[in-house]
């Protein structure tokens, strides 16, 4: 990046702006674009939190709901690895406009996982969002050389930190438009989607949606962290993560400029003790077995909206917030075993209820001609392990106890075919 960016290799994110002086210009030329957004908000959100309760849920395919962040650039042949152990069918991975050189590296990875459903991040930078025909061309090149291989191009990033580049959505607009245009031109068979917001911010989201460009999605995508409210249960203003991915959902269904498609292309929580990996304060930071914990439930909570067509997890290996630590050398964390046995366990699932009671979660879901219930509790209980149960810890141990403990670590307990085919059965008929 040109100065004053710059990139910090250790959290694998811009590094904070220093230079307020040009933070303060350019946030002042772009001006009558944070009005919009500031404006637009006012009247789009309280119309879209009226509208949520009448959005119909959707019915997801579970094989590529579950999808993972990787790095072309990072151990590669242990990722290849990794990846087959884990069985996943959906990857991401991003690619720096500003390292245009490195595009035949990653052609060349990507042409190992054909088999997999590929997302493709384009991350931008100040010289690609102000230089427009160059912008153009890098993202042709991209085009031509990865059209076979991705599925999916996410175009930019990160839309409302600066230190991403952007400084208002009309510069986001303008630079989502390139592709756009693209597309229409010359790549019809490319799929391309955008909005990008971080965070709960969605008066940002609601502008990408909501605005005078000449230009449409297909699919939006979201980076919607809750790491800061701690575990995604947890309320901001409110709104729990179910909340939120509800709203969030509402906004592009009433969209006239999108597809009703939506991924959460990014989300993790940073772990305890690894800084400067870290990619926040050590304040934010949580142990690794509350991060098994928490990534679990927010994939489930995500699944049981039905309104989410996936979400990739940020992402296998990095030191600060991967499922992996290669600081030594690779050091597989108990999140990866979580994430297997989910894997595993729910690609082939059909979502059929989810319960709530005084902190109590349940959900249900079919999964190979079985029933099958996961149960956390948010205040530590007990349950009464039944003849008719087959349990399993979130990391696939099996459970015999007699009575199980019920917490914040989420346990997998199948039913038996025959009782589970009658309460199946109810459920339809519901």
């Amino acid at each position: 990046m040109k100065k004053p960016f710059s990139w910090d290799d250790y959290s694998d994110q811009p590094a904070l702006l220093q230079d307020r002086t040009f933070k303060k210009s350019m946030r002042k030329k772009e001006l009558p674009s944070l009005l919009y957004t500031f404006f637009s908000a006012l009247i789009l959100l309280p119309l879209s939190m009226l509208a949520t309760p009448f959005i119909k849920r959707k019915e997801i395919e579970s094989k590529q709901f579950f999808s993972l962040g990787i790095d072309f650039e990072r151990d590669a042949h242990a990722t290849t690895d990794m990846i087959k152990e884990l069985g996943v069918e959906s990857i991401l991975t991003r690619f720096k406009l500003w390292e245009m050189e490195k595009l035949p590296q990653l052609k060349e990875f990507l042409s190992k996982y054909k088999n997999k459903k590929i997302t493709l991040k384009i991350l931008q930078d100040r010289e690609n969002i102000e230089d427009l025909a160059l912008l153009r061309e890098n993202l042709t090149q991209i085009f031509q050389e990865l059209g076979d291989l991705v599925d999916i191009f996410e175009i930019g990033s990160t839309i409302n930190r600066a230190k991403w580049g952007f400084f208002s959505v009309r510069e986001y607009l303008a630079f989502y438009k390139v592709a756009y245009n693209l597309k229409q031109k010359q790549f019809p068979n490319i799929k391309i989607i955008g909005s990008d917001v971080i965070d709960f911010e969605f008066h940002y989201t609601a502008h990408t949606l909501f605005n005078f460009c000449k230009c449409k999605y297909e699919g939006i995508a979201a980076l919607l962290y809750v790491d800061r409210r701690g575990a995604p249960e947890n309320t901001q203003l409110g709104l729990s993560l179910t909340d939120k991915l509800a709203l969030l959902s509402t906004m592009v269904w009433l969209s006239p400029k999108t597809k009703q498609e939506l991924h959460i292309t990014e989300v993790n929580w940073p772990l305890s003790g690894t800084a400067p990996y870290a990619p926040t304060s050590e304040y934010e930071c949580v142990s690794e077995e509350v991060y098994a914990n928490y990534m679990l439930r927010y994939y489930l909570l995500a699944f049981a909206s039905q309104q989410v067509d996936s979400v990739s997890w940020h992402q296998l290996i990095a030191p600060g917030y991967g499922l992996v630590d290669n600081r030594d050398s690779i050091k597989k964390r108990e999140a990866f075993y979580v994430y297997k046995q989910m894997i595993q366990t729910l690609q082939n699932a059909q979502f059929l209820r989810l319960d709530i009671k005084r902190g109590y979660y349940i959900i249900q879901l079919w999964v190979d001609e079985q029933l099958l219930q996961i149960h956390w509790s948010l205040k530590p209980t007990t349950l009464k392990n039944e003849d008719f149960f087959e349990v399993y810890s979130k990391t696939g141990k099996r459970l015999k106890n007699e009575i199980l403990d019920i917490n914040d670590s989420p346990i997998y307990i199948f039913i038996t075919k025959e009782v589970g085919k009658k309460v199946n059965a109810s459920e339809r008929i519901e």
